[in-house]
Protein backbone atom coordinates (compact mmCIF):
# COMPACT_ATOMS: atom_id res chain seq x y z
CA UNK A 1 0.00 0.00 0.00
CA UNK A 2 1.05 3.27 -0.36
CA UNK A 3 0.50 6.64 1.02
CA UNK A 4 0.77 10.52 0.00
CA UNK A 5 2.52 12.22 2.32
CA UNK A 6 4.60 15.68 2.36
CA UNK A 7 7.75 16.01 0.44
CA UNK A 8 8.82 19.71 0.71
CA UNK A 9 7.86 22.81 1.36
CA UNK A 10 8.84 26.69 0.38
CA UNK A 11 7.43 28.52 3.57
CA UNK A 12 5.89 32.35 2.74
CA UNK A 13 7.15 33.63 -0.04
CA UNK A 14 6.27 36.86 -1.85
CA UNK A 15 4.65 36.88 -5.31
CA UNK A 16 6.52 39.07 -7.31
CA UNK A 17 4.46 38.61 -10.52
CA UNK A 18 1.27 36.95 -11.70
CA UNK A 19 1.03 36.71 -15.55
CA UNK A 20 -2.56 35.80 -16.82
CA UNK A 21 -1.79 35.23 -20.57
CA UNK A 22 1.60 33.05 -20.04
CA UNK A 23 0.35 29.29 -20.55
CA UNK A 24 0.10 28.25 -17.14
CA UNK A 25 2.48 27.04 -14.14
CA UNK A 26 4.33 28.75 -11.42
CA UNK A 27 7.58 29.76 -11.99
CA UNK A 28 9.88 29.65 -8.91
CA UNK A 29 14.03 31.11 -8.31
CA UNK A 30 15.91 27.82 -9.50
CA UNK A 31 17.88 28.39 -6.39
CA UNK A 32 14.90 27.57 -3.98
CA UNK A 33 13.52 24.87 -6.34
CA UNK A 34 16.66 22.97 -5.88
CA UNK A 35 17.09 23.91 -2.03
CA UNK A 36 13.62 22.48 -1.00
CA UNK A 37 14.52 19.08 -3.31
CA UNK A 38 11.86 20.14 -5.88
CA UNK A 39 12.21 19.68 -9.82
CA UNK A 40 10.74 21.25 -12.47
CA UNK A 41 7.55 19.89 -13.82
CA UNK A 42 6.70 18.38 -10.34
CA UNK A 43 3.68 19.67 -9.79
CA UNK A 44 3.08 21.20 -6.50
CA UNK A 45 0.21 22.84 -4.50
CA UNK A 46 0.01 26.72 -3.91
CA UNK A 47 -1.71 28.01 -0.66
CA UNK A 48 -2.21 31.62 -0.19
CA UNK A 49 -1.69 32.77 3.44
CA UNK A 50 -3.79 36.17 1.97
CA UNK A 51 -6.76 35.06 1.14
CA UNK A 52 -7.16 31.06 1.18
CA UNK A 53 -7.00 30.30 -2.02
CA UNK A 54 -5.29 26.54 -2.74
CA UNK A 55 -4.19 25.56 -5.92
CA UNK A 56 -2.39 23.08 -7.65
CA UNK A 57 0.39 23.58 -10.93
CA UNK A 58 3.89 22.50 -11.79
CA UNK A 59 7.12 24.53 -11.72
CA UNK A 60 8.71 26.30 -14.19
CA UNK A 61 12.76 26.88 -12.85
CA UNK A 62 13.10 30.91 -12.82
CA UNK A 63 16.21 33.05 -12.80
CA UNK A 64 18.58 31.70 -10.10
CA UNK A 65 18.97 34.18 -7.18
CA UNK A 66 16.26 36.19 -8.96
CA UNK A 67 13.60 35.58 -5.45
CA UNK A 68 11.47 35.49 -8.66
CA UNK A 69 7.68 33.83 -7.45
CA UNK A 70 4.63 34.18 -10.86
CA UNK A 71 1.74 32.53 -11.05
CA UNK A 72 1.01 31.98 -14.63
CA UNK A 73 -2.36 31.30 -16.37
CA UNK A 74 -5.75 30.68 -14.73
CA UNK A 75 -3.66 30.76 -11.19
CA UNK A 76 -2.60 34.83 -11.83
CA UNK A 77 -6.49 34.62 -11.24
CA UNK A 78 -5.93 33.36 -7.24
CA UNK A 79 -2.78 35.97 -6.86
CA UNK A 80 -1.91 39.14 -6.06
CA UNK A 81 1.62 40.41 -6.52
CA UNK A 82 2.79 40.75 -2.91
CA UNK A 83 0.43 37.91 -1.58
CA UNK A 84 2.34 35.31 0.55
CA UNK A 85 2.13 32.13 -0.21
CA UNK A 86 2.99 28.47 0.71
CA UNK A 87 4.64 25.95 -2.27
CA UNK A 88 4.34 22.28 -1.23
CA UNK A 89 4.95 19.42 -2.91
CA UNK A 90 3.75 15.50 -2.12
CA UNK A 91 5.05 12.49 -2.77
CA UNK A 92 3.52 8.37 -2.80
CA UNK A 93 5.47 6.25 -0.42
CA UNK A 94 5.43 2.92 1.29
CA UNK A 95 3.56 3.11 4.90
CA UNK A 96 7.31 1.82 5.79
CA UNK A 97 8.95 4.53 4.02
CA UNK A 98 6.49 6.81 4.96
CA UNK A 99 7.02 6.36 8.89
CA UNK A 100 10.95 7.14 8.59
CA UNK A 101 10.55 9.61 5.60
CA UNK A 102 11.69 13.56 6.77
CA UNK A 103 10.62 16.39 4.39
CA UNK A 104 12.35 19.37 3.49
CA UNK A 105 10.92 22.58 4.68
CA UNK A 106 13.23 26.10 3.70
CA UNK A 107 12.08 29.40 4.82
CA UNK A 108 13.46 32.33 2.27
CA UNK A 109 14.05 35.59 3.44
CA UNK A 110 9.96 36.50 3.24
CA UNK A 111 11.07 40.32 1.41
CA UNK A 112 13.42 38.72 -1.02
CA UNK A 113 12.48 35.51 -1.27
CA UNK A 114 15.90 34.88 -0.99
CA UNK A 115 17.88 31.50 1.02
CA UNK A 116 19.35 32.96 4.19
Amino acid sequence: MLVEVFKSKIHRVKVTGADLNYIGSITIDADLVDAARMIEGEKVQIVNVNNGERIETYIIKGKRGSGEITLNGPAARKVQKGDIIIIISYTWLSVDEARSFKPTIIFPDTETNLLK
